[in-house]
């Protein structure tokens, strides 16, 4: 039997406090909001009972920040892609901001078993003056514990509509792509992080996004196989490939901070869950 599961996340501003309201239908929650940073800033995590998606299963999350409000979204565990017999698994995930609203889009990895057909779509819409600071992070497989990705797809899609697009498809059977040194070299590890805003930045601040972060990854142990980029005037860009999730996490939320203080002036506060 296949699932089919959406979920609905409304953040307002309301009299200095940002909440948050949600519908859904099928196997996702929101758990209770919590406020570690005070009334302005809402922190929820976004729950997937089942653990995982198997062919034929969809996950639809759309997510709406009115003008003023700023809301930090994470999950409890990692999106897991299990093996497919035909059908793909689809997780559909639409971010949509306001004037003047603020989101962190800050989910645990995605990992790809062998076997599975995977298709990941994130779009996002933002109004002038809106930003956001979000990541992707996707394992191929479980190496470390001898299940390596030998079979199976991955297509995913990332869009910021009329401003940005990257898509592609990793499939297990491209070992060029995989293991040639002009792709992924061996690595099946790799995480795309993004500071997107609704107006184009300043050239100053684009620079500030842009030399803050080289400067985090040039002392750390990725530093070789990270790169920060910005292709649009609206969008900041950091890409890294690693062996395991681990080192990948610690340098995506490092620079996470870094690029809170920096573009925000906000410190850094990761969310109660990371720490459990």
């Amino acid at each position: 039997m296949s699932w089919h599961a959406q979920l609905a996340l409304d953040y307002s501003f309301e009299a200095g406090r940002t909440v948050a309201r949600h519908t859904h239908s099928g196997p996702l929650r929101i758990l209770q909001s919590l406020y570690p940073e005070g009334d302005a800033i809402c922190h929820n995590v976004l729950v997937h009972p089942p653990g995982g998606l198997v062919g034929g299963d969809t996950l639809d999350i759309k997510v709406h920040a009115q003008a003023g409000a700023h809301g930090l979204i994470t999950t409890p565990g990692a999106t897991r892609f299990y093996r497919s017999d035909g059908p793909p698994a689809r997780q559909n995930t639409h971010l949509r901001l306001d004037q003047n609203a603020r989101l962190e889009w800050l989910p645990l990895e995605s990992i790809c078993y062998s076997g599975c057909i995977a298709e990941n779509h994130l779009k996002l819409d933002l109004a002038p003056g809106a930003e956001l600071m979000g990541w992707d992070i996707t394992a191929l497989g479980l190496p470390h514990a001898n299940q390596p990705f030998v079979l199976g797809s991955l297509r995913q899609h990332i869009e910021m509509t009329d401003i940005w697009l990257e898509r592609g498809t990793v499939d297990a059977s491209d070992t060029r792509l995989l293991d040639s040194p002009a792709g992924m070299g061996g690595f099946r590890c790799m995480a795309t992080l993004f500071f997107a805003s609704g107006t184009p930045l300043s050239r100053e601040r684009r620079q500030l996004a842009l030399d803050t972060v080289r400067a985090d990854i040039a002392h750390h142990a990725l530093g070789s196989t990270t790169g920060a980029t910005s292709p649009h005037a609206q969008v900041v860009v950091v890409r890294a490939l690693a062996p395991m999730v681990e080192p990948m996490v610690e340098l995506l939320r490092m620079v996470r901070n870094t690029w809170r203080f920096q573009m925000w002036a906000k410190e850094p506060s990761s969310p109660r869950i990371w720490s459990m």
